[in-house]
């Protein structure tokens, strides 16, 4: 009786549904999201998990200067962000393949093609920021005079 007449009250049957909705999906995004650098630091050797802040995870490999992996943001599902050189070398090219093929969840030489092509159209005919579409990922690139970079996201509706 005493837990009818507790819910009768609209306010807080609304404020105990808002406070179980908070509860139980939070720490569901947070999981998924450490699943995913659990799983990359077992696939890839040389990778390790350094700081986990909120949305991000940034990861340090041998191969770049920085990586990291987003998740949840507010136009993309996961993202893959990777610096290295200016010239970048064929390692950092299968690190972010492999990477990529983990995150999104399709072929590794997809990733690969994507990413290569993104990076090498950077020049004096296209500038030094790329943004292009490959396999249903988005890819933006860009580079300064000693480091080249690549964004790879995939949309929330896909």
């Amino acid at each position: 009786m005493a837990l009818g007449s507790l819910f009768r009250r609209p306010t807080l049957l609304a404020a105990t549904l808002a406070l179980v909705a908070i509860v139980g999906v939070s720490p569901a995004q947070a999981d998924r999201c450490d699943d995913i650098a659990k799983e990359l630091k077992n696939q890839i050797d040389g990778l390790k998990i350094s700081v986990n802040t909120g949305n991000m995870i940034y990861l340090t490999h041998p191969a770049a200067k920085e990586l990291s992996l987003g998740c949840r943001g507010r136009n993309y599902s996961n993202e893959l962000y990777a610096k290295t050189d200016r010239k970048p070398k064929p390692q950092f090219f299968e690190l972010v393949a492999s990477a990529g093929a983990i995150i999104f969840t399709i072929p590794k030489p997809d990733v690969a093609t994507g990413s290569s092509r993104c990076i090498k159209r950077m020049g004096i005919l296209r500038g030094d920021k790329v943004s292009m579409r490959f396999r249903r990922l988005n890819m933006e690139c860009t580079r300064t005079k000693t480091e080249a970079s690549i964004a790879v996201t995939r949309g929330k509706d896909e």
